[in-house]
């Protein structure tokens, strides 16, 4: 009676292009990682393959899919990697506790206008936590499994994914002090006088009208497809623009702009911060995310320009 051997334990570097290929869903962008090319990722996903006896990859597309079975090994081999390395930094007497990466995907603009500033803050609390920040633009989220922690505007409604709403937030008009000493006596009525900065996913018209103003949408000025790269439009006095409260904050605390009345409205879009249940770095990810929410702070500026 013949007797099956068990797989053998395949070279590491074997094991690291799986890890990375799952998390990229691509051999070209793991072979960058890695340093290696895409034909030494091939190999050594066929090796492995034949190791265990099944497939971990499909091709979809231009997409390099892994399997159930390639999802579950790459998850125990990454829990595997980080142990590993966690080890090797104790037996080298590193001072302080281990080094915890952390793959965060994050709006491009939560990190520019909101997120950077505050991580001197999350690396004195908890020194141990290593962010690789990819930034993210669309609406639609990425592929979730690719990354430890995804700060998007969506939720990811999957079975295994944690998902919790970040900001309570609402939207205020703002403007650089630079720009209205330009219009002497400057009051809420005077903003339709103003250039009037326009953001590809809200109107102004909900603002103006709550304001008492004509709900007319401006026909010139920029388009920003991106509310980061508005607000630093607005600092640099380009125009008065409608902006996110919480990420307007910093700016305003610190008089490069002024918020012009106290009309506000509701964000029509939130921040879902998103994980994987079980991920081996997830009591890391449950420091990161209780420190995010430490950061949310109550809105309320002094440099407020009134009717």
């Amino acid at each position: 009676m013949s007797v099956s051997r068990p797989p053998h334990l395949p070279p590491l570097q074997a094991l690291r292009a799986l890890e990375a290929a799952t998390r990229h869903r691509s051999f070209t962008r793991a072979a960058e990682e890695l340093a290696l090319t895409h034909s030494a990722i091939s190999h050594h996903i066929r090796g492995l393959e034949d190791n265990v006896g099944t497939k971990l990859f499909q091709r979809t597309g231009l997409t390099m899919t892994p399997t159930s079975a390639g999802m579950r090994l790459a998850e125990q081999v990454r829990g595997a990697l980080d142990q590993i390395e966690s080890a090797m930094r104790e037996a080298s007497n590193v001072a302080g506790p281990p080094v915890v990466r952390l793959q965060v995907s994050v709006m491009a603009d939560l990190a520019n206008a909101w997120l950077i500033r505050r991580l001197p803050s999350l690396h004195a609390q908890a020194p141990e936590l290593d962010l690789h920040l990819r930034l993210h633009a669309e609406i639609t989220p990425p592929d979730p499994y690719a990354v430890d922690v995804g700060i998007w505007h969506q939720r990811v409604d999957l079975p295994g994914f944690e998902c919790h709403n970040l900001i309570e937030d609402h939207v205020i008009a703002v403007a650089s002090p630079s720009l209205l000493a330009q219009y002497p006596g400057f009051t809420v009525a005077d903003l339709p006088k103003l250039p009037m900065l326009r953001f590809a996913l809200r109107p102004w018209r909900d603002w103006l009208l709550l304001a008492g103003l004509p709900p007319d949408e401006p026909e010139r000025g920029p388009i920003f497809q991106d509310a980061g790269l508005m607000l630093q439009s607005a600092v640099a006095g380009l125009g008065v623009a409608t902006a996110r409260a919480q990420l307007a904050h910093d700016y305003i605390a610190s008089g490069q702009l002024v918020q012009i009345g106290t009309t506000r409205i509701p964000s029509s879009l939130h921040y879902w911060v998103t994980w994987r249940e079980g991920n081996p770095r997830e009591k890391a990810i449950q420091r990161f995310h209780a420190w995010l929410k430490e950061q949310i702070v109550s809105v309320s500026s002094p440099n407020v320009i009134q009717p």
